[in-house]
Protein backbone atom coordinates (compact mmCIF):
# COMPACT_ATOMS: atom_id res chain seq x y z
CA UNK A 1 0.00 0.00 0.00
CA UNK A 2 1.15 3.53 -0.48
CA UNK A 3 0.32 7.23 0.21
CA UNK A 4 0.61 9.53 -2.37
CA UNK A 5 0.53 13.45 -1.36
CA UNK A 6 0.31 15.87 -4.40
CA UNK A 7 0.53 19.39 -4.97
CA UNK A 8 -2.77 20.81 -6.70
CA UNK A 9 -2.16 23.88 -9.27
CA UNK A 10 -4.23 26.53 -8.97
CA UNK A 11 -7.80 25.84 -10.98
CA UNK A 12 -7.54 22.47 -10.68
CA UNK A 13 -8.81 21.43 -7.53
CA UNK A 14 -12.29 20.27 -8.27
CA UNK A 15 -11.21 18.37 -11.61
CA UNK A 16 -8.83 16.59 -9.38
CA UNK A 17 -11.38 16.07 -6.48
CA UNK A 18 -13.86 14.94 -8.73
CA UNK A 19 -11.44 12.21 -9.88
CA UNK A 20 -10.71 10.99 -7.21
CA UNK A 21 -14.82 10.66 -6.10
CA UNK A 22 -15.14 8.85 -9.56
CA UNK A 23 -12.70 6.32 -8.66
CA UNK A 24 -13.75 5.69 -4.98
CA UNK A 25 -10.97 7.04 -3.33
CA UNK A 26 -10.48 8.57 -0.11
CA UNK A 27 -8.97 11.57 0.57
CA UNK A 28 -7.74 14.53 2.44
CA UNK A 29 -7.34 18.31 1.47
CA UNK A 30 -5.32 20.46 3.29
CA UNK A 31 -4.96 24.01 1.97
CA UNK A 32 -1.34 25.47 0.67
CA UNK A 33 0.02 28.36 1.71
CA UNK A 34 4.28 27.67 0.85
CA UNK A 35 4.00 27.97 -3.13
CA UNK A 36 1.60 30.69 -4.83
CA UNK A 37 0.86 28.56 -7.97
CA UNK A 38 -0.38 25.81 -6.14
CA UNK A 39 -4.12 26.19 -4.01
CA UNK A 40 -4.19 22.55 -2.13
CA UNK A 41 -2.25 18.94 -0.61
CA UNK A 42 -4.37 16.32 -1.51
CA UNK A 43 -3.55 12.98 0.16
CA UNK A 44 -4.77 9.91 -0.56
CA UNK A 45 -3.89 5.83 -0.15
CA UNK A 46 -4.16 3.66 -2.82
CA UNK A 47 -2.95 0.04 -3.74
CA UNK A 48 0.53 -0.35 -4.85
CA UNK A 49 -0.45 -1.19 -8.04
CA UNK A 50 -2.84 1.65 -8.56
CA UNK A 51 -0.62 3.97 -7.95
CA UNK A 52 0.36 4.75 -11.78
CA UNK A 53 -2.86 4.63 -13.13
CA UNK A 54 -4.53 6.75 -10.90
CA UNK A 55 -1.80 9.25 -11.24
CA UNK A 56 -2.14 9.02 -15.02
CA UNK A 57 -5.94 10.13 -14.31
CA UNK A 58 -5.09 12.90 -12.70
CA UNK A 59 -2.58 13.94 -14.74
CA UNK A 60 -5.08 13.72 -17.65
CA UNK A 61 -7.36 16.65 -15.45
CA UNK A 62 -4.65 19.03 -14.53
CA UNK A 63 -2.28 17.72 -12.55
CA UNK A 64 1.01 18.44 -13.49
CA UNK A 65 3.73 15.63 -15.55
CA UNK A 66 6.55 17.07 -13.41
CA UNK A 67 4.74 18.62 -10.45
CA UNK A 68 5.42 17.75 -6.41
CA UNK A 69 4.56 14.65 -5.72
CA UNK A 70 5.56 12.22 -2.57
CA UNK A 71 4.69 8.34 -2.55
CA UNK A 72 5.58 6.59 0.77
CA UNK A 73 4.74 3.35 2.13
CA UNK A 74 2.13 2.74 4.76
CA UNK A 75 1.78 -0.34 6.85
CA UNK A 76 -2.59 -0.26 7.23
CA UNK A 77 -5.28 1.17 5.68
CA UNK A 78 -8.38 0.76 7.65
CA UNK A 79 -11.35 1.50 5.02
CA UNK A 80 -14.40 -0.04 3.35
CA UNK A 81 -13.95 1.92 0.16
CA UNK A 82 -10.03 1.03 0.24
CA UNK A 83 -10.69 -2.34 -0.02
CA UNK A 84 -13.09 -2.10 -3.09
CA UNK A 85 -10.56 0.09 -4.59
CA UNK A 86 -7.74 -2.80 -4.10
CA UNK A 87 -10.01 -5.19 -6.00
CA UNK A 88 -10.54 -3.14 -9.05
CA UNK A 89 -7.10 -3.29 -9.66
CA UNK A 90 -5.41 -6.76 -10.17
CA UNK A 91 -1.99 -5.68 -11.82
CA UNK A 92 1.03 -5.77 -9.10
CA UNK A 93 3.73 -3.82 -10.86
CA UNK A 94 4.58 -0.96 -9.67
CA UNK A 95 4.69 2.82 -11.01
CA UNK A 96 6.94 4.66 -13.25
CA UNK A 97 8.13 7.22 -10.47
CA UNK A 98 8.29 3.93 -7.66
CA UNK A 99 9.96 2.07 -10.49
CA UNK A 100 12.98 4.56 -10.99
CA UNK A 101 13.53 5.48 -7.12
CA UNK A 102 13.94 1.22 -6.52
CA UNK A 103 16.50 1.19 -9.74
CA UNK A 104 18.53 4.35 -8.39
CA UNK A 105 18.40 2.79 -4.87
CA UNK A 106 19.57 -0.56 -6.30
CA UNK A 107 22.77 0.90 -7.82
CA UNK A 108 24.53 2.14 -4.94
CA UNK A 109 27.01 4.91 -4.30
CA UNK A 110 30.31 4.66 -6.61
CA UNK A 111 32.56 4.49 -3.48
CA UNK A 112 30.70 1.42 -2.59
CA UNK A 113 30.08 -0.18 -5.42
CA UNK A 114 33.56 -0.37 -5.58
CA UNK A 115 34.69 -1.64 -2.60
CA UNK A 116 32.07 -4.31 -2.44
CA UNK A 117 32.85 -5.52 -6.02
CA UNK A 118 36.48 -5.63 -5.30
CA UNK A 119 36.05 -7.74 -1.80
CA UNK A 120 33.21 -9.93 -3.50
CA UNK A 121 35.93 -10.85 -6.78
CA UNK A 122 38.61 -11.84 -3.85
CA UNK A 123 36.34 -14.05 -1.25
CA UNK A 124 35.11 -15.39 -4.95
CA UNK A 125 38.66 -16.23 -5.89
CA UNK A 126 39.18 -17.71 -2.51
CA UNK A 127 36.26 -20.42 -2.78
CA UNK A 128 36.92 -21.36 -6.08
CA UNK A 129 41.09 -22.25 -5.67
CA UNK A 130 39.90 -23.63 -2.26
CA UNK A 131 36.86 -25.64 -4.01
CA UNK A 132 34.56 -24.48 -1.21
CA UNK A 133 31.13 -23.79 -2.36
CA UNK A 134 30.02 -21.86 0.80
CA UNK A 135 32.62 -19.14 0.54
CA UNK A 136 31.57 -18.96 -3.21
CA UNK A 137 27.97 -18.41 -2.09
CA UNK A 138 29.13 -16.01 0.61
CA UNK A 139 30.63 -13.46 -2.30
CA UNK A 140 27.45 -13.53 -4.18
CA UNK A 141 25.44 -12.39 -1.18
CA UNK A 142 27.45 -9.29 -0.82
CA UNK A 143 27.90 -8.79 -4.65
CA UNK A 144 26.59 -5.42 -5.81
CA UNK A 145 25.62 -6.14 -9.57
CA UNK A 146 22.20 -6.39 -9.69
CA UNK A 147 21.41 -2.95 -9.28
CA UNK A 148 23.17 -1.60 -12.61
CA UNK A 149 21.72 -4.42 -14.69
CA UNK A 150 18.50 -3.24 -13.54
CA UNK A 151 19.31 0.32 -13.36
CA UNK A 152 20.42 0.17 -17.11
CA UNK A 153 17.14 -1.25 -17.94
CA UNK A 154 15.14 1.10 -16.16
CA UNK A 155 16.54 3.64 -17.88
CA UNK A 156 16.13 2.91 -21.58
CA UNK A 157 12.78 1.59 -21.15
CA UNK A 158 11.94 5.11 -19.21
CA UNK A 159 14.08 7.13 -21.90
CA UNK A 160 16.20 8.18 -18.51
CA UNK A 161 19.67 8.75 -19.91
CA UNK A 162 21.33 9.63 -16.89
CA UNK A 163 19.85 6.50 -14.84
CA UNK A 164 20.81 4.42 -18.23
CA UNK A 165 24.22 5.69 -18.29
CA UNK A 166 24.68 5.21 -14.98
CA UNK A 167 23.77 1.31 -15.25
CA UNK A 168 25.88 0.38 -17.82
CA UNK A 169 29.21 2.50 -16.38
CA UNK A 170 28.71 0.53 -13.43
CA UNK A 171 28.53 -2.75 -15.10
CA UNK A 172 31.50 -1.84 -17.03
CA UNK A 173 33.33 -0.69 -14.23
CA UNK A 174 32.44 -3.94 -12.23
CA UNK A 175 33.45 -6.73 -14.27
CA UNK A 176 36.63 -4.70 -14.97
CA UNK A 177 37.13 -4.56 -11.73
CA UNK A 178 36.20 -8.11 -10.13
CA UNK A 179 38.66 -9.48 -13.26
CA UNK A 180 41.86 -6.96 -12.04
CA UNK A 181 40.85 -8.11 -8.53
CA UNK A 182 40.81 -11.51 -9.06
CA UNK A 183 44.42 -11.39 -10.87
CA UNK A 184 45.48 -9.12 -8.66
CA UNK A 185 44.81 -11.57 -5.60
CA UNK A 186 45.82 -14.81 -7.91
CA UNK A 187 49.26 -13.09 -8.28
CA UNK A 188 49.94 -12.92 -4.62
CA UNK A 189 49.39 -16.31 -3.85
CA UNK A 190 51.01 -17.37 -6.78
CA UNK A 191 54.26 -15.63 -6.42
CA UNK A 192 54.48 -15.59 -2.50
CA UNK A 193 53.71 -19.07 -2.51
CA UNK A 194 50.61 -19.15 -0.43
CA UNK A 195 49.56 -21.82 -2.84
CA UNK A 196 51.34 -25.22 -3.09
CA UNK A 197 54.66 -24.79 -5.83
CA UNK A 198 53.59 -26.63 -8.96
CA UNK A 199 49.50 -26.41 -7.87
CA UNK A 200 46.82 -26.23 -10.89
CA UNK A 201 44.36 -24.11 -10.33
CA UNK A 202 41.94 -25.53 -13.29
CA UNK A 203 42.07 -28.71 -11.95
CA UNK A 204 39.98 -27.92 -8.99
CA UNK A 205 36.72 -28.89 -9.57
CA UNK A 206 34.81 -25.16 -8.43
CA UNK A 207 37.01 -23.40 -11.61
CA UNK A 208 36.27 -26.35 -13.62
CA UNK A 209 32.66 -25.57 -13.70
CA UNK A 210 33.31 -22.17 -14.96
CA UNK A 211 35.47 -23.73 -18.05
CA UNK A 212 32.84 -25.82 -19.17
CA UNK A 213 30.67 -22.97 -20.88
CA UNK A 214 27.80 -24.54 -22.73
CA UNK A 215 24.08 -23.06 -23.97
CA UNK A 216 22.72 -24.22 -21.41
CA UNK A 217 24.62 -21.74 -19.28
CA UNK A 218 22.29 -19.50 -20.54
CA UNK A 219 19.39 -20.58 -18.46
CA UNK A 220 20.78 -19.05 -14.87
CA UNK A 221 21.68 -16.01 -17.00
CA UNK A 222 17.95 -16.10 -18.51
CA UNK A 223 16.22 -16.82 -14.78
CA UNK A 224 18.05 -14.22 -12.73
CA UNK A 225 16.97 -11.81 -15.46
CA UNK A 226 13.77 -12.49 -14.84
CA UNK A 227 13.71 -13.06 -11.49
CA UNK A 228 15.30 -9.25 -11.14
CA UNK A 229 12.89 -7.99 -13.60
CA UNK A 230 9.69 -9.24 -11.26
CA UNK A 231 11.72 -8.71 -7.74
CA UNK A 232 11.75 -5.15 -9.24
CA UNK A 233 8.32 -4.74 -10.71
CA UNK A 234 6.52 -6.37 -7.93
CA UNK A 235 7.99 -4.68 -4.67
CA UNK A 236 9.80 -7.84 -2.87
CA UNK A 237 13.22 -8.68 -1.94
CA UNK A 238 15.84 -8.49 -3.93
CA UNK A 239 18.51 -9.92 -1.75
CA UNK A 240 18.30 -13.85 -3.04
CA UNK A 241 17.75 -12.28 -6.95
CA UNK A 242 21.10 -10.63 -6.89
CA UNK A 243 22.79 -13.07 -5.17
CA UNK A 244 21.71 -15.25 -8.40
CA UNK A 245 22.51 -12.63 -10.82
CA UNK A 246 26.22 -12.91 -8.95
CA UNK A 247 26.26 -16.66 -9.22
CA UNK A 248 26.37 -16.06 -13.04
CA UNK A 249 28.74 -12.99 -13.31
CA UNK A 250 30.93 -12.89 -10.38
CA UNK A 251 32.86 -16.56 -10.65
CA UNK A 252 33.47 -16.09 -14.19
CA UNK A 253 34.93 -12.80 -13.73
CA UNK A 254 37.30 -14.03 -10.83
CA UNK A 255 37.95 -17.16 -13.00
CA UNK A 256 39.30 -14.93 -15.71
CA UNK A 257 41.40 -13.50 -13.45
CA UNK A 258 42.89 -16.91 -12.37
CA UNK A 259 43.35 -17.49 -15.59
CA UNK A 260 46.14 -14.80 -16.64
CA UNK A 261 47.73 -14.93 -13.50
CA UNK A 262 48.32 -18.52 -14.41
CA UNK A 263 48.48 -17.62 -18.00
CA UNK A 264 46.27 -20.16 -19.84
CA UNK A 265 44.70 -18.63 -22.81
CA UNK A 266 41.66 -21.47 -23.11
CA UNK A 267 41.05 -20.58 -19.18
CA UNK A 268 40.57 -17.29 -20.56
CA UNK A 269 38.80 -17.61 -23.06
CA UNK A 270 36.37 -20.29 -21.86
CA UNK A 271 35.54 -18.27 -18.49
CA UNK A 272 35.31 -15.06 -20.45
CA UNK A 273 32.98 -15.83 -22.52
CA UNK A 274 30.69 -17.39 -20.43
CA UNK A 275 31.01 -14.37 -18.29
CA UNK A 276 30.08 -12.19 -21.38
CA UNK A 277 27.43 -14.32 -22.32
CA UNK A 278 25.84 -14.17 -18.64
CA UNK A 279 25.99 -10.55 -18.28
CA UNK A 280 24.29 -9.81 -22.09
CA UNK A 281 21.11 -12.21 -21.41
CA UNK A 282 20.69 -10.69 -17.86
CA UNK A 283 20.43 -7.30 -19.75
CA UNK A 284 18.42 -8.39 -22.97
CA UNK A 285 16.11 -10.44 -20.50
CA UNK A 286 15.38 -7.01 -18.08
CA UNK A 287 15.09 -4.65 -20.82
CA UNK A 288 12.69 -6.99 -22.54
CA UNK A 289 10.18 -7.81 -19.82
CA UNK A 290 10.28 -4.24 -18.56
CA UNK A 291 9.01 -3.65 -22.35
CA UNK A 292 6.80 -6.01 -22.48
CA UNK A 293 5.26 -5.13 -19.33
CA UNK A 294 3.81 -1.99 -20.73
CA UNK A 295 6.28 0.88 -19.00
CA UNK A 296 6.53 3.92 -20.94
CA UNK A 297 8.57 7.32 -20.13
CA UNK A 298 5.76 9.30 -18.22
CA UNK A 299 6.48 12.33 -20.88
CA UNK A 300 4.25 10.54 -23.75
CA UNK A 301 6.57 12.76 -26.16
CA UNK A 302 9.59 10.90 -25.12
CA UNK A 303 8.11 7.35 -26.04
CA UNK A 304 9.45 7.25 -29.36
CA UNK A 305 12.77 8.22 -28.42
CA UNK A 306 12.66 5.41 -25.85
CA UNK A 307 11.47 3.03 -27.97
CA UNK A 308 14.02 3.51 -30.69
CA UNK A 309 16.45 3.61 -27.80
CA UNK A 310 15.28 0.11 -26.34
CA UNK A 311 15.22 -1.74 -30.04
CA UNK A 312 18.58 -0.34 -30.37
CA UNK A 313 20.13 -1.64 -27.14
CA UNK A 314 18.32 -5.28 -27.56
CA UNK A 315 19.63 -5.14 -31.23
CA UNK A 316 23.02 -5.15 -30.11
CA UNK A 317 22.21 -7.07 -27.26
CA UNK A 318 21.04 -10.07 -29.62
CA UNK A 319 23.68 -9.29 -32.12
CA UNK A 320 26.74 -9.98 -29.18
CA UNK A 321 24.91 -12.96 -28.01
CA UNK A 322 24.35 -14.73 -31.39
CA UNK A 323 28.21 -14.31 -32.10
CA UNK A 324 29.26 -15.77 -28.58
CA UNK A 325 26.83 -18.57 -28.35
CA UNK A 326 28.63 -19.37 -31.43
CA UNK A 327 32.08 -19.77 -29.55
CA UNK A 328 29.65 -21.48 -27.14
CA UNK A 329 28.64 -24.26 -29.67
CA UNK A 330 32.64 -24.09 -31.32
CA UNK A 331 33.74 -24.78 -27.28
CA UNK A 332 30.82 -27.86 -26.53
CA UNK A 333 31.82 -30.12 -29.88
CA UNK A 334 35.73 -29.44 -28.67
CA UNK A 335 34.44 -30.38 -25.55
CA UNK A 336 32.40 -33.51 -27.34
CA UNK A 337 36.06 -34.43 -28.44
CA UNK A 338 37.83 -34.56 -25.35
CA UNK A 339 34.54 -36.55 -23.89
CA UNK A 340 35.02 -39.07 -26.28
CA UNK A 341 38.88 -39.20 -26.30
CA UNK A 342 38.48 -39.67 -22.62
CA UNK A 343 35.92 -42.52 -22.87
CA UNK A 344 37.30 -44.70 -25.24
CA UNK A 345 41.05 -43.70 -24.04
CA UNK A 346 41.19 -46.40 -21.48
CA UNK A 347 39.81 -49.20 -23.98
CA UNK A 348 42.46 -48.59 -26.33
CA UNK A 349 44.98 -48.64 -23.15
CA UNK A 350 43.44 -52.17 -22.18
CA UNK A 351 43.73 -53.10 -25.79
CA UNK A 352 47.63 -52.29 -25.89
CA UNK A 353 48.08 -54.55 -21.87
CA UNK A 354 46.28 -57.29 -23.42
CA UNK A 355 48.85 -58.08 -25.66
CA UNK A 356 51.22 -61.11 -24.29
CA UNK A 357 54.54 -59.31 -23.90
CA UNK A 358 52.58 -56.95 -21.87
CA UNK A 359 51.08 -59.54 -19.11
CA UNK A 360 52.01 -58.93 -15.54
CA UNK A 361 51.60 -54.90 -16.69
CA UNK A 362 48.67 -53.39 -14.11
CA UNK A 363 47.33 -49.96 -15.26
CA UNK A 364 46.59 -47.91 -12.77
CA UNK A 365 45.67 -44.42 -13.55
CA UNK A 366 45.70 -42.15 -17.34
CA UNK A 367 46.22 -38.75 -17.13
CA UNK A 368 45.81 -36.40 -20.00
CA UNK A 369 48.55 -33.45 -19.86
CA UNK A 370 47.54 -32.11 -23.07
CA UNK A 371 44.04 -32.11 -24.03
CA UNK A 372 42.33 -32.46 -28.07
CA UNK A 373 41.15 -29.21 -27.29
CA UNK A 374 43.63 -27.98 -26.69
CA UNK A 375 45.97 -29.15 -29.96
CA UNK A 376 43.10 -27.89 -31.80
CA UNK A 377 42.88 -24.77 -30.41
CA UNK A 378 46.53 -23.56 -29.21
CA UNK A 379 48.43 -26.53 -31.65
CA UNK A 380 49.72 -28.04 -28.20
CA UNK A 381 50.56 -31.36 -28.69
CA UNK A 382 48.78 -34.21 -27.22
CA UNK A 383 50.58 -35.85 -23.92
CA UNK A 384 49.22 -38.48 -22.30
CA UNK A 385 50.59 -39.99 -19.00
CA UNK A 386 50.22 -43.92 -18.17
CA UNK A 387 51.25 -45.22 -14.73
CA UNK A 388 51.51 -48.72 -14.68
CA UNK A 389 52.28 -51.40 -11.81
CA UNK A 390 55.27 -53.79 -13.51
CA UNK A 391 55.33 -55.71 -9.97
CA UNK A 392 58.94 -53.80 -9.40
CA UNK A 393 60.75 -53.32 -12.74
CA UNK A 394 61.13 -51.13 -15.18
CA UNK A 395 57.98 -50.41 -18.08
CA UNK A 396 58.34 -52.86 -21.09
CA UNK A 397 60.26 -51.97 -24.22
CA UNK A 398 57.69 -50.44 -26.58
CA UNK A 399 54.83 -49.99 -24.15
CA UNK A 400 54.99 -46.61 -24.48
CA UNK A 401 55.13 -47.02 -28.58
CA UNK A 402 52.48 -49.26 -28.96
CA UNK A 403 50.04 -47.13 -26.89
CA UNK A 404 50.68 -44.24 -28.90
CA UNK A 405 50.48 -45.94 -32.18
CA UNK A 406 47.03 -47.31 -31.06
CA UNK A 407 45.94 -43.61 -30.21
CA UNK A 408 46.78 -42.54 -33.64
CA UNK A 409 45.18 -45.60 -34.98
CA UNK A 410 42.00 -45.31 -33.04
CA UNK A 411 41.77 -41.45 -32.76
CA UNK A 412 43.08 -40.32 -35.45
CA UNK A 413 45.73 -37.88 -33.04
CA UNK A 414 49.35 -37.91 -32.76
CA UNK A 415 49.97 -38.06 -29.05
CA UNK A 416 52.89 -37.62 -26.95
CA UNK A 417 52.78 -40.86 -24.24
CA UNK A 418 54.42 -40.91 -21.13
CA UNK A 419 54.82 -44.19 -19.26
CA UNK A 420 55.44 -44.26 -15.56
CA UNK A 421 56.26 -47.26 -13.22
CA UNK A 422 54.33 -46.87 -9.61
CA UNK A 423 53.74 -49.16 -6.68
CA UNK A 424 49.89 -49.90 -6.44
CA UNK A 425 47.80 -51.63 -4.20
CA UNK A 426 44.28 -52.05 -5.31
CA UNK A 427 41.88 -55.34 -5.55
CA UNK A 428 42.11 -56.88 -8.89
CA UNK A 429 38.44 -55.60 -10.12
CA UNK A 430 38.89 -51.88 -9.81
CA UNK A 431 38.62 -50.19 -13.38
CA UNK A 432 42.35 -49.90 -14.62
CA UNK A 433 41.87 -46.19 -16.22
CA UNK A 434 40.73 -42.66 -14.18
CA UNK A 435 40.39 -39.92 -16.23
CA UNK A 436 41.00 -36.37 -15.20
CA UNK A 437 39.80 -33.65 -16.66
CA UNK A 438 41.95 -32.12 -19.81
CA UNK A 439 43.53 -29.31 -18.83
CA UNK A 440 47.35 -29.01 -19.16
CA UNK A 441 48.86 -30.59 -15.34
CA UNK A 442 52.34 -31.23 -14.56
CA UNK A 443 53.24 -34.28 -14.13
CA UNK A 444 54.71 -33.84 -11.06
CA UNK A 445 51.68 -32.27 -9.66
CA UNK A 446 49.96 -35.77 -10.79
CA UNK A 447 51.95 -37.75 -8.66
CA UNK A 448 51.49 -35.37 -5.81
CA UNK A 449 47.54 -36.34 -7.03
CA UNK A 450 47.43 -39.38 -6.56
CA UNK A 451 45.67 -41.81 -4.08
CA UNK A 452 47.47 -43.33 -0.53
CA UNK A 453 47.33 -46.56 -2.31
CA UNK A 454 49.30 -45.17 -5.42
CA UNK A 455 53.20 -44.36 -4.38
CA UNK A 456 55.83 -43.22 -7.51
CA UNK A 457 58.80 -45.25 -7.53
CA UNK A 458 62.15 -43.63 -6.67
CA UNK A 459 63.84 -44.34 -9.80
CA UNK A 460 62.99 -42.16 -12.71
CA UNK A 461 61.95 -45.26 -14.83
CA UNK A 462 60.31 -43.27 -17.51
CA UNK A 463 59.61 -44.74 -21.32
CA UNK A 464 58.64 -41.79 -23.70
CA UNK A 465 57.84 -41.34 -27.21
CA UNK A 466 56.59 -38.76 -29.43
Amino acid sequence: MRLVHVLVPRGKRNAVLQELDDEGIDYAVSREVGRDEYEAQVSFPLPSNAVEPVLNRLRAVGLEEDGFTVIVAAETVVSKRFDELRSNYADPTLSRPELIARAEDMAPALSTFVVMTIVSAVVATTGLLSNSAAVIIGAMIIAPVMGPAIAASVGSVLSNRTLFRRGVGLQVLGVGLAVVSALAFSLLLKETLLVPPGFDPFAVPQVQERLTPNVLSLVIAIGAGVAAVFSLTRGVSSVLVGAMIAVALVPPAATVGIGIAWNDPLAIVEAGTLLLVNLLAVNLVALGLLWVTGYRPVDTERTGSARRQTALTLSVIVVALLVLSSVLVAISALSLVDARFETSLHEEIDEVLNKAEYQGVRHVETHIDVSPLRHVLFGEQIEVTVLVDTGGGPPPEGLADDIRTTIAAEQGFDAIVIVEPVDASFPADEPRTQLLSPRTVPVESDRRRLSPAVEPRPRPAVARTG
